[in-house]
């Protein structure tokens, strides 16, 4: 577990803030924003379409004007003039609460359940909430009514601007009732793309206008809906270009908001480190305004935390979620539904990062934490990391307990065939496969296999890609690898390139990679390695520990094929990433090393290839000591080097044999 294997680190989901699936999400964050930019409209506000538009009564005189323009329909408007001689009136200002995703005013969840942990998120890693509006809205901006028909200087009449705002108000509603019953999205996403427009029409010499901001929001909600998440990036991008956060407090959340919404979508497309960056800003504009020390700075916290836990920066998610806890701490009750959350995932982070006795830890706190407060269900989940803990602790009894007490909860309030007991069910085959029950262990892969091959349509496609990949572990370590590529392949098959999974496809091919080496299929190792790391460029992962593990995979096959110049290119770059990432002293650096020089060997570059695996020699002695095993071997390779200095002509072949690592062609990490 230490350093966090592929399947470990794209197995198991930090970023799920609850089961419900994307578009679940999306639907209820259109709902929530459309409710709130119905609250924009100012309680003074004493116009005739007021009632209808905030309750489902009788259309009023101007509903039904617009709904012939909402319909593309042009009618002459009747507007009276009982305004007339009325002082303008100015509207109240608007009321903000900021509140981290997925809590307060607009959230789909009360404040007591959206403190809850997500339901085995160990387990769940591709898939993300998008509900994160985190805005409350009460009135509106200033804004001044305009008499109907106001004369320009070249006499013609002006469009009123009160009626351009009415008409959006109008569409964006219509676009919510579409969405609401599913009839006619796409008409739902036209007629908010008009009434964003008429909002910007309306605004004064272009100055920021709220309601605009949130119906670019709605816009962007509906792209998502519609999986048309590139579309929705721009739009949102011009959502956070509005507010002017010197103009006050309602501005500055206009724009947490924006951030967030944002955020989210780039992680739908798999944008960890966009999104990330998107997260962070709005927590910094959250703290200014609502101070270091509230709880929802908490909520936000414990937010990016979970998604640098996804774009694997753990050091920094440690820190963001040691935050999060110490606020929460500070505000709460001992115990408290917020501070089980923030333990729950710093236990996990702990795990990820091999501190198994600090993560056995903050585990057990989280559990008597959530006992206390009545989240029996959740308790569950977290038995099922605290056995993981034992587990890579080898407290193997204690681990089997932590399991089956585990699988027994969850069976009672999930059901048989729920994939968080598959999930269980393949730990217990691990644990027992690991101390050479290789029955128990293969009778618990069948258990769990049947529920994930059952078609189940309570299991999302993630859950299902995610249990054959750990099922495959598994078959692997019992030497059944044929097995393990199939079942690998069907994983692979069910995420179908998706964008927002580019991470855990990567994951997939290296073990696919790692396996077809095992198997002497060197060129389809090569294959998959190179879709591997093409994508893993592709997201921003060219500087993290796994990336340069999978370089140094797909170099290994490139010796085999005897594209030695490619090699080369690859151990090099490799060994500058893991020199960075993990330093050159640690062994999977060391290992880089020696492949490089064996390479360099294998090309004729002898005193660069008797420079490195003198470092190797060096390192391995200080600190493995001269009696060991490795440190002789890679001694008599460097000896070898050293007698045949200038004879590399005649035995480049017989580098090719015995200077490389082969302890690194099958790397754990990449299993």
């Amino acid at each position: 577990m230490e350093g966090g294997s592929v399947n470990e680190l794209n197995g198991n989901s930090i970023h799920s803030k609850e089961d419900s699936n994307a578009d679940e999400a999306f639907d209820t964050t259109i709902e929530e924003l459309c409710k709130n930019l119905c609250e924009l409209q100012s309680s003074t506000n004493q116009s005739p379409s007021r009632q209808s538009f905030g309750s489902y009564g009788d259309e009023s005189k101007i509903d039904s004007d617009l709904q012939h323009l909402a319909l593309g329909e042009t009618r002459d408007f009747d507007i009276t003039t009982e305004d007339e001689g009325e002082e303008d009136q100015l509207e109240k200002p608007q009321e903000f609460d900021m509140v981290r995703p997925g809590t307060g005013s607009t959230s789909r969840k009360s404040s007591s359940s959206a403190e809850a942990m997500p339901k085995d998120t160990e387990k769940q890693v591709g898939k993300k909430n998008a509900n994160r509006s985190s805005l409350g809205l009460g009135g509106t901006g200033t804004t001044r009514k305009k008499k109907a028909g106001t004369k320009l200087q070249n006499g013609n009449e002006e469009q009123p601007s009160t009626e351009n705002v009415e008409l959006a108000r109008f569409l964006l509603n219509q676009a919510r009732n579409l969405v609401s019953s599913g009839d006619n999205i796409n008409k739902a996403l036209e007629l908010s793309l008009r009434a964003a427009k008429l909002f910007e029409a309306s605004a004064d010499n272009g100055k920021p206008c709220l309601e605009w901001i949130m119906c670019l929001h709605v816009t962007a909600a509906i792209h998502c809906k519609l999986k048309e998440y590139k579309e929705a990036i721009p739009v949102l991008q011009r959502s956070v270009e509005i507010p002017v956060v010197e103009q006050g407090e309602e501005h500055a959340l206009a724009k947490f908001a924006g951030l967030m919404q944002l955020g989210d979508t780039y992680a739908m497309v798999g944008q960890l480190e966009n999104a990330v960056s998107c997260y962070t800003e709005g927590l910094q504009i959250q703290k200014k305004v609502l101070g270091e020390n509230d709880p929802r700075v908490g909520e936000t916290c414990r937010y990016l935390a979970e998604a640098l836990v996804q774009a694997l920066r753990f050091d920094e998610a440690q820190e963001v979620c040691e935050t999060a806890l110490s606020i929460h701490r500070e505000n709460g009750l001992p115990a408290s539904i917020s501070e089980a959350a923030d333990r729950r995932l710093m236990g996990l982070i702990c795990e990820t990062k091999g501190d198994h006795e600090n993560a056995l830890e903050h585990l057990v706190l989280a559990s008597m934490a959530m006992a206390a407060n009545g989240q029996e269900s959740e308790v569950a989940f977290v038995d099922t990391s605290i056995g993981d803990s034992y587990l890579s602790l080898s407290r193997y009894d204690e681990a089997i307990c932590a399991y089956q007490k585990s699988l027994t909860a969850l069976k009672t309030a999930k059901g048989e065939n729920h994939p968080a007991v598959g999930s269980v069910y393949i730990r217990l085959a691990d644990l027992y496969n690991r101390t050479g029950k290789v029955r128990e262990a293969k009778s618990y892969c069948e258990n769990a296999l049947r529920i994930y091959e059952s078609h189940n349509l309570e299991i999302s496609p993630e859950e299902i890609a995610s249990g054959l990949t750990d099922i495959s572990v598994i078959c692997e370590s019992m030497n059944e690898v044929e097995q393990a590529i199939t079942l690998l392949q069907k994983a692979l098959k069910i995420y179908a390139d998706s964008p927002g999974q580019k991470i855990m496809i990567a994951g997939i091919e290296a073990q696919m990679g790692v396996l077809y080496y095992m198997m002497g299929q060197y060129i389809e190792s090569y294959n998959t390695f190179k879709s591997a790391v093409s994508k893993l460029r592709a997201t921003g992962k060219k500087q993290s520990t796994f990336f340069g593990i999978a370089l140094n995979q797909m170099g290994l096959a490139c010796i085999q094929l005897d594209a030695l110049e490619e090699a080369v290119e690859l151990f090099e770059e490799a060994k500058c990433i893991l020199e960075q990432e993990c330093s050159p002293y640690h062994p999977e650096t060391l290992g880089v090393y020696s492949n490089l020089a064996g390479a360099y060997d294998a090309i004729g570059r002898l005193d660069d290839a008797i420079a490195l695996l003198g470092h190797v020699v060096g390192v391995r002695e200080e600190k493995l000591g001269t009696a060991n095993s490795g440190t002789e071997d890679e001694k008599k390779r460097l000896v070898q080097l050293l007698k045949e200095s200038g004879k590399v002509s005649r035995r480049k072949a017989k580098s090719l044999k015995t200077l490389i690592d082969s302890e690194l062609m099958t790397s754990s990490a990449l299993r």
